[in-house]
């Protein structure tokens, strides 16, 4: 978790293949899993947002692969320390269908 905002943004374009500057946020967590990254670029420049657990870890599903993407309310609830792949979601009015 020593890497700043250059370093992030190289991770993202070299390891993850994207653009730092697309307007996703990207998600960095540390081995131990009590610490959480997040790399953005805010329109004018990168931004990052760090959280430190004094207790527990940030609950990432075995199953998720590298590179996933999370919708906001996983990101919310993964913030939260919330099970979100244990959570179903109820049915809501589509346009699609």
């Amino acid at each position: 978790m020593r890497r700043s905002f250059d370093g992030l943004a190289l991770l993202v374009r070299t390891i993850i293949r994207q653009n730092p500057v697309s307007g996703s946020l990207f998600v960095f967590r540390n081995q131990r899993g009590n610490c959480l990254k997040l790399l953005y670029w805010d329109g004018d420049g990168y931004a990052i947002w760090y959280k430190r657990l004094e207790k527990g870890t940030f609950p990432i599903p075995v199953d998720l692969p590298e590179n996933s993407y999370l919708a906001h309310p996983q990101l919310a609830m993964l913030l939260e320390g919330m099970e979100y792949r244990q959570m179903k979601r109820k049915k809501r009015f589509s346009l699609s269908g």
